[in-house]
């Protein structure tokens, strides 16, 4: 097909089929449902198949799984996305790390006894940043917890919960993180994830 037809052309460079689709219709059925999926327009298939070949942007359209009719430009690719999920308050409790770029998950700790939500936010971060340092330091983080990232900038976790024998493991992992932010690190950014505009969080556990 000659670059001269006024055509779209649709990048997808992280989805169920990555290539370069016609028309919306086939990229939307790429990414739909795709956490993390990165795609992106252009209007002519020369720049369309150069893009795809040198790989994708750094920002770019995300597509939300949860809210697949949104997608955004301004997310950055180079992020991790942090999320926890508990059953009950207190409850089971896990969290877990997703990179964005791509949908794959970074790393899932729990299900442990008698935990919180909050705490999980908290400790999924410390992981993040601990794992963001190792890997590369200038990904960021998005947490869609307020009192998380405030806990972290405290360098403390300020849960309620009383500490009892089922819970144990969950607070000697507490010490362990507060002890670990009180020690110099290079400084990693954290970002609140937009839920209004972009949906849930890529690590969302879906169980809403």
């Amino acid at each position: 097909m000659s670059d001269e037809v006024k055509e779209k052309y649709y990048v997808v460079w992280a989805g169920k089929e990555p290539g370069i689709y016609t028309n919306w219709t086939q990229c939307k059925a790429q990414v739909e449902g795709f956490n993390g999926a990165k795609f992106k327009k252009f209007s002519s298939l020369s720049e369309a198949t150069a893009a795809y070949e040198k790989g994708a942007p750094a920002s770019l359209n995300i597509f939300s799984a949860k809210k697949p009719s949104v997608s955004t430009d301004n997310i950055i690719a180079n992020s991790l996305a942090v999320d926890a999920a508990c059953s009950g308050n207190p409850g089971k409790m896990e969290f877990r790390g997703v990179w964005v770029s791509t949908g794959k998950e970074a790393f899932r700790f729990g299900p442990y006894e008698k935990g919180t939500n909050n705490i999980g936010e908290f400790l999924a971060l410390v992981y993040g940043i601990g794992l963001v340092l190792k890997t590369n330091p200038e990904t960021v983080i998005y947490s869609d917890s307020v009192n998380a990232i405030s806990w972290i900038k405290a360098g403390k976790c300020k849960t309620k919960l009383a500490e009892c024998a089922e819970n144990r493991e969950i607070f000697e992992l507490i010490r362990k993180s507060e002890a670990w932010l009180k020690t110099p690190r290079p400084e990693v950014k954290i970002y609140k994830w937009n839920t209004k505009e972009w949906g849930e969080i890529p690590a969302d556990f879906g169980r809403k």
